[in-house]
């Protein structure tokens, strides 16, 4: 036995962490009872767990903004809209008007569909008026161009869907495509909310399917090349599977959904988990020659105690970090994937033992692993780093600088990393519903809207002069560059207004606006289309649905202070509207809330984790530097990681905007094991022997840990969901990068920093 391998055997004696790892391989039996009982009913909990992508699952429930938004969906309840445009040379030929028919008659039979058109409308104010006369007043005007409803090639059926949940919407929307199919309507580009939200569950869930068998094949490769044993890769799939099915039915007992980043949730944990499985069969393998194989057992369990579950608390800690989000989803994701980490580490120190016992896993004794080209790394390493370590650290802490700077900016100088929320980027733009959406916008404009939600002092939303006010808010929304077009109150009497002849523009005088608008509260009670703008019951409230030409965060800021200007001029100048209130609301303000959100995500979350591994590092480092050098190749991939994103024209969204977290509440786990280790020979022990006996007793662990990571997240990388795919190509880097800097950058921080050189032992190094 080689003289680095004397701790190897050595037992940690009568404390209690061994009696406890004692007690669980004694009773064996009983656990794997326990688990038995546990699993499948986590299984059936875990399956039970709905998905979700809905925007209001994006922002937390106590933020002023949603809960302003869910107010006022109670007043104006919007359900969710599917466009579906037929295309046509000449959309009001007869042979296209009697498809659009066909459309409509076929989708109206739908239960919970409302199918509605522009020549419904017009019908319904000419019910006698010929094709030619409908076309003449459809093109007249702005009002159908700007909803949508028609184009110069193109006619829209806007189909209102009644439906509650994902299961239910996505049956009506198969229902609509086989109606349209029928009818004989097909083709048509389908546009809207609820496609993009269908699209995005089926892409997530679809990633994860993708991955899995990606993973699963690294398993038994690692098991193979690694252990080179069936009944190891038995003891590492049952235990990991149990870890994972009780974490994720876990986030089902606390409430959680799976939304764009939570099905993250089951992967990582995976990954995690296994990478601390890896470095515990790597230690219970090295067997040393006439050690009983129950001592060599416990002794490996204890010899790994503290690095795994240290490593386990500074990851699930840099998770939890994730709870200072203002992003619903991402704060549930860190919180599930914190408590999925604690479980999975009591399984691997409770469920694993058991079945290496059970299964009578080969130790090293028994099947020797190839160890010639660690042990040739192991030696190498140590003078390599010592002879680079200059450039080596030199070079990572400029490369950390330049990615610093790219991710987070200069003011003045550089912007930082551009945020992306807007829905289209997150569609693979090959996708049909991709191309649809990229056409509207092109054709029509943005598909996002916005609402203004005025509630009045009194219940007078049917007087004339509130209504006067309303109009001149409205006119002066719509001469604003930012926004496409208005729709409020007054919308209808100017459509009833321009099918009379009498043009689209309202009375202003007083007198005239008030015989206009004599017969509004009667509108009200024969019109459903009113009601979608007043809230006929109270009278103390109306609303105006702005359409943005630019879906994007600051598209939308714009068009919040220009509503904020013209309100107050409305206000000042209406004594109508003494005493109301004006607020913008709706699902575009919380979809730029998110885009608001995510670099505020990105720093909280990078420095509180950062600062949580820190002091688990305080606690398990003796050496004030050795707790600043671990740090350095978390740093170095993470950092680097996003100047590669930069380079190649990547952006922070939903998805990306946790990979700081995930990369450093991962990759501490390889300083951990390698500073434990480190410690083993002594302090007096040269810095060469150290490195060389950590990198001998870790270093197969930590690469193949590495791999492990790298491969289980690349796995995404074939998704067909955007983020997702941006997110495992930059985590897998990340992980390589973490890997080089391990061998690098690392040991040639601790040469500088401990100032000895080779062979040089402690005590005969000079202080300076």
């Amino acid at each position: 036995m080689p003289p680095d391998d004397r701790h190897a055997t050595r037992f940690a004696g009568d404390d209690r962490i061994a009696r406890a790892l004692a007690a669980i391989v004694r009773h064996r039996a009983i656990v794997l009872v326990v688990y038995a009982l546990l699993v499948p009913a986590a299984i059936y909990e875990a399956i039970r767990i709905p998905s979700d992508s809905g925007i209001d699952r994006l922002i937390v429930p106590s933020d002023p903004d949603f809960e302003a938004t869910r107010a006022y969906d109670k007043l104006f309840p919007e359900p969710p809209v599917a466009f579906l445009v037929l295309q046509a040379d000449d959309p009001w030929s007869a042979s296209a008007i009697a498809r659009v028919e066909r459309a409509r008659a076929a989708l109206s039979v739908i239960r919970h569909v409302t199918p509605f058109t522009a020549l419904d409308a017009l019908r319904q104010a000419r019910p006698t008026a010929s094709i030619d006369e409908l076309k003449r007043l459809a093109l007249g005007t702005s009002i159908f161009r700007t909803q949508g409803l028609v184009g110069d090639h193109f006619m829209a059926i806007v189909a209102s869907l009644d439906v509650h949940g994902p299961k239910d919407r996505d049956a009506a929307l198969g229902a609509i495509e086989r109606q349209l199919a029928l009818s004989g309507s097909l083709p048509v580009r389908e546009v809207g909310a609820p496609y993009i939200s269908s699209w995005i569950e089926r892409a997530t869930a679809d990633a994860s399917a993708r991955a899995f068998p990606i993973f699963a094949l690294l398993l038994v490769v690692i098991a193979v090349f690694l252990f080179r044993s069936v009944r190891a890769l038995a003891a590492i799939v049952l235990a990991l599977g149990a870890a994972v099915a009780l974490a994720v039915a876990a986030g089902g007992l606390l409430g959680f959904t799976f939304t764009i980043v939570s099905v993250l949730v089951p992967l990582t944990i995976m990954v995690t988990t296994l990478a601390s499985l890896v470095y515990l069969h790597a230690r219970y393998i090295d067997h040393p020659a006439g050690v009983p194989r129950e001592e060599h057992h416990l002794a490996a369990l204890r010899n790994k105690f503290l690095p795994v579950t240290a490593s386990t608390l500074a990851a699930a800690m840099g998770f939890a970090a994730l709870a200072v989000s203002r992003i619903r989803p991402i704060r549930e994701m860190g919180i599930w994937t914190a408590v999925g980490l604690a479980i999975a580490w009591v399984t691997a120190y409770t469920l694993f033992p058991a079945l290496q016992c059970v299964l009578r896993t080969p130790t090293g004794s028994a099947v020797e692993p190839k160890r010639h080209i660690y042990e040739r790394l192991a030696h190498a390493i140590p003078r390599i780093s010592y002879r680079f370590r200059w450039p080596f650290v030199i070079g990572a802490l400029a490369l950390c600088a330049v990615g610093a700077v790219v991710l987070f900016g200069i003011p003045g100088v550089v912007s930082g990393a551009s945020v992306e929320t807007d829905p289209l980027s997150t569609i693979d733009p090959d996708a049909q519903v991709a191309r649809d959406l990229r056409w509207f916008r092109d054709n029509v404009g943005t598909t996002d809207v916005a609402h203004v939600w005025i509630h009045l002092a009194q219940p007078t939303a049917s007087d004339p002069e509130v209504l006067r006010a309303v109009e001149g808010l409205t006119r002066a929304l719509e001469a604003a560059p930012e926004i496409a077009g208005v729709a409020g109150p007054t919308t209808m009497l100017r459509m009833r207004s321009y099918v009379a002849g009498k043009g689209e523009t309202l009375p202003t005088d007083p007198d005239a606006f008030a015989a206009a608008t004599a017969d509004f509260e009667e509108l009200l009670l024969s019109q459903p289309e009113l009601r979608i703008f007043v809230d006929a019951a109270g009278l103390a409230d109306l609303q105006l649905t702005i359409q943005l030409r630019r879906g994007s965060a600051a598209g939308y800021a714009a068009t919040a202070a220009r509503v904020e200007q013209d309100w107050l001029v409305a206000q000042a100048t209406s004594p109508a509207l003494a005493g109301a209130r004006a607020r913008l609301v709706g699902e575009a303000l919380l979809q730029a809330k998110v885009g608001a959100n995510l670099v505020p995500t990105l720093a909280e979350s990078f420095v509180l984790t950062a600062v949580l591994i820190f002091a688990v590092f305080l606690v398990l480092f003796k050496s004030g530097i050795e707790r600043l050098l671990a740090m350095i190749p978390s740093l170095v991939a993470l950092l680097v990681t996003f100047l590669g994103m930069r380079a190649f024209g990547g952006s922070l969204n939903v998805a990306t905007i946790i990979i700081a977290t995930t990369v450093l509440g991962t990759t501490e786990n390889d300083q951990i094991h390698f500073f434990h280790h480190m410690h083993e020979l002594g302090a007096d022990a040269s810095l060469d022997e150290r490195l060389a006996h950590a990198l001998r007793i870790s270093g197969r662990a930590i690469v193949f840990a590495t791999l492990i990571n790298a491969a289980g997240f690349l796995g995404l990388s074939i998704s067909s969901f955007p983020p997702l795919r941006q997110f495992g190509l930059m985590t897998s880097s990340a992980f390589v990068l973490a890997l080089l800097a391990d061998f690098t950058a690392l040991p040639a921080a601790l040469w500088i920093a401990s100032r000895s050189s080779p062979g040089q032992r402690a005590s005969t190094r000079v202080e300076t």
